[in-house]
């Protein structure tokens, strides 16, 4: 593991002039932020300290800092004007120094963040250290982490689990790019954040170039002529170039609209059957990080083979190369903010399956703090996952964790991101603004009726049928909403859900629906993938059956 997960980490923005720092870091676990620490252990960058592919396999203590230690080789780069110092994603309470001075701080465990550390390295001999510190404090986003896992709460994730990267650029370099494609007008803008002089930008096409331009007012409004439309039938990009006189990025695109009317999801303008699956992103190696870029590929292609065309990503932001995969390989994604603020079962559960969704209400009371960290975490989703065609769709709130104002983000989101459909309250606690009805039934029958919704409704979730496999599970626990005595029985049930539940509620104004779940995780065994991936429960054949009867009963007409 001295070179893991060694692609280029951000697809949308890439550079040739960079250092990849995963592998191999010096660590010390103490009871002291202090830097000047014997560093004891060597752990393996970007997997979690909890977990088996970093080598360390330790749950950290509240009282507990992370101290990370790494020298790193400056000439393995062109040194430019900035040496930009990347982390993917760091859990929880970060501090970066460079040669022993404090350079930056971060406080959100599922978002990029970056630094120049030009100012502060040296001709020779530079050292990065990160000391981390996570105890799992709920003003801040943690998702399924728990120290007490079980059931349906996960092993916890602390310290570096994204990767470190390191890129040199010039003062004109391109920080960013905002893509906004308009099918409607056969156009695409594209807005180049920088402080170049001018750029230039080439769409290519099949590797044929359609257009290029060199302009010092970076707005470019692109015709784009007999348009080749994304879907997940026809995954179609678009390749981009973009220029400075001293720096080059490639990035690309795609001519796709995701949008609804009172009853349907509309892909392209036309009606689309949302058919997907809840996906926890999680791994039995590495936990939130998998032991390969591979993995990813395996699970979106898998679900593809299956008949899916969208998978939720529950509470949980992925690295910027998942959502790159499922931008080639079509796969829509509906996209989970990461909840903040502590769960209780009575309140958040059982009082509104039994009805009393308002009285439960009553006892949520969120802090200023809280609050404030959510309102970051989610203009940071929103700025991080804007440009990428296959995240359609925003979660705000699951099942009232954390939940607190659910109207008032809805158009916060609105206001950053007209162009995707935002689900304010999936599952139960619902509010008043929302571009969805978005229901979670696993127990009760199935019963839908759109002639009193102005919206789509989407059944956000379902199922959870389970079947444990020996040798092939994580615990002896065993967590699931119904549980089954072999495949066979597993397969029938499934198909019968679909074909007396699912198919017989399109005709009814069912306007999509995402199965629990991609795969097993932990004490879950609810997958149709075992946690370890190696074997798939479900009938590809009869999946596809499935998928062929619902596309029959929806595009009937």
């Amino acid at each position: 593991m001295d070179n893991p997960l060694n692609e280029y980490p951000r697809p949308q923005l890439k550079r040739d002039n960079y250092i990849l720092l995963n592998g191999r870091w010096d660590l010390a676990i103490s009871k002291s932020d202090d830097i000047n620490v014997t560093f004891d252990k060597t752990i393996i960058v970007p997997y979690c300290v909890e977990s088996y592919l970093s080598g360390i396999n330790q749950t950290l203590n509240d009282d507990e800092y992370l101290i990370y230690h790494k020298k790193i080789d400056l000439s393995k780069i062109i040194i430019k004007d900035k040496i930009i110092l990347h982390f993917g994603a760091v859990d929880c309470h970060c501090k970066v120094y460079i040669n022993k001075q404090l350079v930056i701080e971060n406080n959100n465990g599922y978002l990029p963040f970056e630094v120049d550390i030009k100012p502060y390295v040296k001709e020779n001999d530079n050292e990065i250290i990160v000391v981390v510190k996570d105890n799992l404090d709920t003003n801040y986003p943690y998702g399924k982490q728990s120290k007490k896992r079980g059931n349906v709460w996960y092993t916890p994730v602390s310290g570096i689990w994204q990767s470190v990267w390191l890129e040199s650029v010039s003062f004109d370099y391109i920080e960013n790019l905002t893509i906004k494609p308009d099918i409607d007008n056969n156009n695409v803008r594209i807005i180049v954040h920088s402080s170049a002089d001018e750029i230039t930008l080439s769409i290519n096409e099949n590797k044929k170039t359609i257009y290029s331009e060199t302009k010092n007012i970076f707005i470019f409004d692109i015709k784009i002529d007999n348009m080749h439309l994304w879907s997940p039938e026809d995954p179609f990009l678009y390749d981009l170039e973009i220029k400075t006189k001293n720096d080059v990025v490639k990035s690309y695109f795609a001519m796709r609209k995701f949008s609804t009317n009172e009853k349907y999801f509309l892909l392209n303008n036309k009606p689309y059957f949302i058919n997907g699956l809840l996906d926890q992103g999680y791994f039995p190696d590495g936990i939130y990080t998998p032991a390969s870029y591979q993995a990813y590929q395996d699970d979106i292609l898998t679900m593809k083979k299956l008949g899916y065309n969208c998978l939720r990503k529950h509470i949980k932001i992925e690295p910027a190369i998942y959502y790159y995969y499922c931008d080639i390989y079509g796969m829509l994604v509906f996209q989970d903010m990461v909840n903040s603020g502590t769960y209780s079962f009575f309140i958040d559960t059982a009082l509104p399956n039994i009805g009393l969704k308002q009285f439960a209400l009553s006892f949520k009371n969120f802090s200023s703090i809280q609050k404030e960290n959510f309102k970051k975490a989610v203009e940071g989703a929103i700025n991080l996952l804007y440009n990428y065609p296959c995240v359609v769709y925003y979660t705000i709130f699951n099942e009232g964790w954390g939940q607190h104002e659910a109207d008032h983000y809805y158009h916060l989101i609105k206001e950053f991101d007209d162009s995707r459909i935002v689900d304010s309250t999936s599952g139960w606690f619902k509010e008043t603004d929302s571009d969805v009805e978005s229901l979670h039934i696993y127990i009760r029958n199935i019963k839908i009726n759109n002639t009193k919704s102005y919206r789509p409704i989407i059944l956000s979730e379902f199922g959870g049928y389970s079947y444990q496999i020996k040798d092939h599970v994580f615990s002896k626990n065993q967590y699931g909403y119904k549980k089954y005595r072999d495949l066979d029985s597993l397969n029938n049930a499934i198909y019968k859900l679909y074909t007396t539940q699912i198919i017989p509620n399109i005709k009814k104004g069912l306007a999509g629906c995402i199965y629990t779940q991609v795969s097993d995780v932990e004490d879950e065994i609810n997958g149709l993938l075992t946690y370890d991936r190696e074997i798939l429960k479900v009938d590809i054949s009869k999946m596809n059956e499935i998928k062929k009867l619902i596309e029959k009963e929806f595009y009937h007409d």
